[in-house]
């Protein structure tokens, strides 16, 4: 519990807590904190969804591996977000909005691999019988404007025709079958796209690799250095030195100066989180009766569910572009919570958290290798299905399966102007904030 001052009271509930809502169902922990074996076939750095994906599928072909994790087990994105899942329908919509031109067929492809990997964690789950409240009740993206209300509506075909979406519009006067809002003009309605509990997946994972020998899980183990070339890797850790033949690197927006190269290629953006208290459930029934997961079109977006016993709304997004501390994300969340749902306004926070996302320069996740290090980085904030899906299938490269073939396996690109601290966010923030500010006022004059 976190001590809070009276002046916030009008906030925060009196059992609010700044952490995950998710460590409620399980919290991080280090598991057994065993030795640095002296060798291992496949090195991997990062215990989040990719890594321990990678190491579940070299196991099932037969590679030992070692995954090294700086922190607890499950500390970073893994069971920060917001549980939501589809098949990549973001897939190459730059931060602001805008669409990257990309070659003839390529698009289509990645969209196919996207497809993909909501097919693979969907298969994953059911095959494995893992209990994470998963719930396949789709997603709804709320139109801004009513021109971002005909742009979803050009699109629909082609996400149904190459990621498989099963989208469909409504109209502004249904969406409350959907959302008790009036902000939005109508949006776009996702069918293949779920909610999980991020926590008990990632537990799901964790207790899967934990039960494979040839799976060595070092948590609480930062890996301080790595040396050498392909074939010949020396890893130099807080407890202790190993030898591998392959190094993979999966640590997303958490990834620091380890491979300073790599580290040019992604951006790490902080997402912010809250849940309200428990609400009386035909109020919060009312508020999402189709209980999907709601996005929105602007260039600073929003993501919002009911929590799975359907008594809570989670509210996340990007609280504030200036640093500050929990509390001022928290508040400026709140405001934009009771801007699209004014009957929470009262309601108070009994969670609140933040964590990392990765970001890369053409808005696509990465799998591939470079300067003989393997990589799995950039989910753009699609981490649940693709982070789980790219890590199985960067593992079935390293083992040289004749069948692999994945799109999202490219060269990571960078950006002359950026050596991977992001001193940009800030100044663009503020303009996208102005320019969503401004697409609303022209749609209000216009209408």
């Amino acid at each position: 519990m976190h001590s809070l001052s009276s002046r916030h009271a009008d906030l925060f509930h009196e059992d609010f807590v700044n952490e995950p809502y998710w460590w409620q169902m399980y919290r991080p922990t280090s598991g057994e904190l065993v030795d640095v074996p002296k060798k291992t076939t496949v090195a991997i750095i990062g215990g989040g969804y990719a890594g321990l994906s990678t190491a579940l599928e070299l196991s099932k072909q037969g590679i030992d591996c070692v995954v090294f994790e700086a922190n607890t087990l499950g500390f970073g994105a893994s069971t920060r977000n917001a549980g939501g899942l589809s098949g990549g329908v973001n897939i190459g919509r730059r931060l602001g909005g805008g669409s990257i031109k990309y070659a003839p067929g390529e698009r289509e492809a990645l969209f196919n691999d996207a497809a993909r990997s909501f097919t693979y964690i969907k298969n994953f789950i059911e095959k494995e019988n893992i209990q994470c409240q998963w719930n396949l009740a789709g997603r709804f993206v709320g139109a801004w404007t009513p021109k971002h209300y005909r742009q979803q509506e050009k699109r629909t075909e082609y996400l149904n025709k190459y990621a498989h979406s099963g989208a469909y519009m409504v109209p502004k006067e249904e969406q409350h079958k959907i959302i008790d809002t009036n902000l939005y003009y109508g949006g776009q309605v996702i069918q293949q796209s779920a909610t999980i509990n991020p926590a008990l997946y990632y537990k799901a994972l964790l207790d899967l690799c934990q039960s494979q020998e040839s799976i060595i899980i070092c948590a609480q183990n930062k890996v301080l250095s790595v040396a050498g070339t392909t074939g010949h890797w020396k890893l130099h850790t807080e407890r202790g030195n190993i030898q591998a033949k392959k190094v993979v690197l999966a640590t997303n927006g958490y990834t620091e100066n380890l491979i300073p190269e790599l580290k040019k290629s992604i951006i790490p953006i902080e997402s912010h989180t809250i849940v309200t208290e428990a609400l009386d459930k035909e109020l919060a029934q009312s508020i999402m009766p189709a209980n999907m997961l709601i996005n929105d079109t602007l260039r600073v977006r929003s993501y919002y569910r009911l929590t799975p016993d359907g008594q809570r709304i989670l509210y996340g997004g990007r609280g504030r572009f200036t640093r500050t501390d929990y509390i001022g994300h928290s508040r400026a969340l709140y405001q934009l919570m009771v801007e699209r749902l004014p009957q929470l306004k009262g309601t108070k926070i009994s969670f609140a958290w933040s964590g990392y996302l990765g970001f890369t320069f053409d808005s696509i996740p990465h799998i591939g290798q470079k300067d003989g290090i393997y990589y799995v980085l950039g989910c753009n904030g699609s981490g649940v299905a693709m982070m789980s899906f790219l890590g199985n299938q960067l593992a079935q490269k390293i083992a040289g399966l004749p069948a692999y073939e994945c799109h999202y396996d490219r060269p990571i690109p960078e950006h002359q102007l950026y050596q991977g601290k992001p001193w940009f966010l800030g100044p663009v923030g503020g303009v996208f904030k102005v320019l969503d500010k401004f697409d609303r006022f022209l749609a209000r004059w216009q209408s």
